[in-house]
């Protein structure tokens, strides 16, 4: 923790790709999709709150999916800032952290620092697929919430009293009063509704994105350059998702905006990889590996697809790709208190 410290942890990794044209507002044209997940989602949770007619399954369902998603959005905001304004972003982190109930820039230590090392500075990753050990699969997927989040939240502990940096504890401690200020006068308001038809899908949320942890990487080679994630290729699906399918390629360029993370993985991560890691729908493999089968998968030897790439495909070893977002991540954190105080002079 400490030597990803020094990297300038509270900013995200920055570009990698080619530039683009300024737009208003947001960072990326793209960006506007995420906030339409987010708007919408909390939305439906005001709408159930204060419209006895809409506590429906048929809303609550996908009050409970753009949950997730918003998950989704709390990653890749905290790799890269969707507004031009830092404030802003701090902002919309406050946002992020009431639909998730808990503080988007826990997303620092525990995803960007410690997951996308693969470990704390010897100890596993907060999120390793090993700290679940059931022999039925299911319960592993069931389970897996309840390990990972103390483990992270833990971990974020000792990560701030470790690094002491001022910035990220105010930040931190913003969104935990906006999450469970805004959701404890919720409750006060009208109890069982709050608690039902808001709590409910903030909770399904934020465990789901801990479960993504296990289907990712489980049975993956966490040491490899390339077979450590796998990815879940479908279009439909990635468009939806933010392109947060393509997880080989995220891990290895964090820097990349995710708009670009599918030309990439066709470009650098397809001809890497052994095929059983490049998966064509989520669903069918939840089905496959903890619906049907009841132990866990054995492991696949996947090092011969690298070897091959290998010896015609030559990049940048990984630790080196992770210098450099870490580089670039310390000069968006230079470049953000400038503009800090920019906007604090005017």
């Amino acid at each position: 923790m400490e030597r990803a410290a020094e990297a300038g942890a509270q900013a995200p990794a920055q570009d990698e790709g080619a530039p683009v044209a300024r737009t208003w507002l947001v960072r990326h044209p793209t960006e506007w999709r995420q906030v339409g997940i987010v708007g919408v989602y909390l939305g439906l949770l005001m709408l159930m709150m204060f419209v006895p007619a809409a506590r429906h399954p048929l809303v609550l369902i996908p009050a409970g999916m753009l949950s997730f998603l918003n998950a989704v959005v709390i990653h890749n905001h905290l790799h890269r800032g969707i507004f031009h304004s830092h404030r802003l972003n701090m902002i919309w982190r406050g946002v992020l952290s009431f639909g998730a109930l808990y503080p988007a820039s826990a997303n620092v230590p525990s995803h960007n620092l410690v997951h996308h090392h693969f470990g704390d500075d010897g100890q596993p990753d907060w999120a390793d697929p090993q700290h679940v050990r059931f022999r039925w699969n299911l319960l592993n997927l069931i389970h897996f919430p309840n390990i990972a989040g103390p483990n992270t939240f833990a971990g974020v502990g000792r990560w701030a009293a470790t690094t002491k940096q001022a910035s990220f504890g105010r930040q931190y401690l913003a969104e935990l009063a906006v999450a469970f200020g805004l959701t404890g006068a919720l409750l006060l308001y009208d109890f069982w509704p709050a608690l039902l038809f808001v709590v409910l899908p903030q909770f399904y949320g934020a465990r789901c994105i801990l479960r993504i942890n296990l289907i990712q990487h489980d049975r993956a080679d966490t040491a490899s350059e390339w077979n450590h994630s796998r990815n879940f290729v479908g279009r439909a699906f990635n468009w939806i998702m933010c392109n947060n399918g393509y997880h080989t390629i995220h891990h290895n360029r964090a820097g990349l905006h995710w708009s670009e993370l599918a030309e990439a993985h066709r470009r650098e991560v397809a001809p890497r990889i052994d095929p059983s890691l490049d998966e064509p729908s989520m669903l069918g493999y939840l089905i496959r590996t903890y619906g049907l089968g009841l132990g866990r998968p054995a492991a696949r030897d996947v090092g011969a697809a690298e070897q091959r790439a290998g010896r015609v495909m030559a990049l940048p070893s990984r630790a080196a790709r992770r210098a450099a977002a870490e580089q670039a991540a310390a000069l968006e954190q230079a470049t953000a208190r400038e503009q800090v105080r920019l906007e604090q002079a005017v």
